[in-house]
């Protein structure tokens, strides 16, 4: 399908665009201009703006509806840790093209130390984490969890609530995952434990760091080698708020990944676009086009795979303007396969 379209983001602003969906993927065609011939003209044309779904890089979908984050403006999700027979089945149910949900990708149970994070936490049943109780265990656990659909390895180094591994189980699992080309999330939490996933090679960290406040040298390596899952309204209104918002700010400056995510499924979150996180981000330091890089991973300067698209009525010219849609409208998601939807 040939279509045309007021403005799009393909890792940045294109303004009037021409766009070729083909099989479930969206291409960058051009700017718009005259056609050369009839055979050559748009199906249809969209008036606004389209973009990549915007993504919430850390959520629970076991403990939400899926259904509501695409009326909030969601369409697609990163599960950051639930039973693993029960979550590999989610990537599937989102690629039909009548699904009702977002689209899915997950982590699978979460791999910690023995009664390790969060086993004992009560968020999640017990089928959500798995124990790595030495290096020689890693390899047959993370072979369990890439067959369990899973596109990337979870990992709890939490000293605030339980045991964590040594520094040889902990390279062992990143090791194990890498071989099979996974990325490796790590849930740092703990004085010393964001340097101790750095060490390790870890990919992302799932919230930015809240525990401490990073000395500038580390985060100077950090910015060069992982991105971070922003997690910022969930600590609205407390110390460790300020905290992640001083060492956000500072990442962001050095040119480190910042990835939009809420952890939603912990506390009292919107389930869709989070105007309080968008806030929050903004507070780092973040500007417009830094935020819609964090809700488009994987929108890349030629296109992107997706069944859904984001549609704005127009360009928004403010972050402040993007943080009041996400509350009074939030930004609404057409699907590729709905050539009649498209079209209108």
């Amino acid at each position: 399908m040939l279509l045309t379209c007021d403005d799009v983001w393909f890792g940045g602003w294109r303004g009037p665009s021409t766009l070729v969906v083909t099989g479930g993927r969206v291409e960058f065609g051009g700017p718009v201009v005259p056609a050369p011939s009839a055979a050559s003209e748009p199906e249809a044309h969209i008036p606004g703006v389209v973009l990549a779904p915007f993504t919430d890089s850390h959520v629970h979908l076991g403990l939400v509806d899926a259904g509501a984050l695409v009326a909030g403006g969601i369409g697609r999700v990163v599960d950051l840790g639930w039973d693993p027979e029960v979550a590999g089945t989610w990537p599937s149910l989102t690629r039909d093209p009548a699904s009702a949900w977002p689209e899915v990708s997950v982590a699978g149970p979460l791999l910690t130390a023995p009664n390790g994070y969060p086993s004992r936490s009560g968020w999640a049943p017990d089928t959500a984490s798995v124990a790595v109780a030495a290096p020689d265990d890693a390899d047959a656990v993370v072979e369990g969890v890439a067959r369990a659909a899973a596109s990337l390895v979870k990992i709890a180094l939490n000293t605030d609530a339980g045991p964590v591994w040594d520094d040889a189980t902990l390279d062992a699992v990143v090791t194990a995952a890498h071989a099979r080309g996974l990325p490796v999330f790590a849930h740092a939490q703990g004085l010393g434990q964001v340097r101790r996933a750095a060490r390790a090679g870890v990919d992302a960290l799932a919230h930015t760091p809240f525990s401490e406040r990073l000395d500038d040298d580390l985060i100077a390596d950090l910015a060069r080698s992982m991105a971070w899952i922003s997690t910022l309204d969930i600590h609205r209104g407390t110390a460790a708020q300020d905290i992640a918002v001083d060492n956000l700010a500072r990442f962001h400056r050095l040119g480190g990944a910042v990835l939009y995510g809420t952890d939603l499924g912990n506390g009292a979150l919107p389930p869709g676009l989070d105007g309080r996180e968008i806030a929050a981000l903004a507070a780092a330091g973040l500007g417009l086009d830094d935020v819609v890089r964090a809700l488009t991973p994987g929108s890349g300067e030629t296109g992107f795979d997706t069944r859904l698209v984001t549609w704005l009525p127009a360009r928004p010219t403010r972050l402040e303007d993007l943080a009041r849609a996400a509350v009074l409208s939030p930004p609404a998601l057409l699907s590729l396969a709905d050539e009649q939807e498209l079209a209108e």
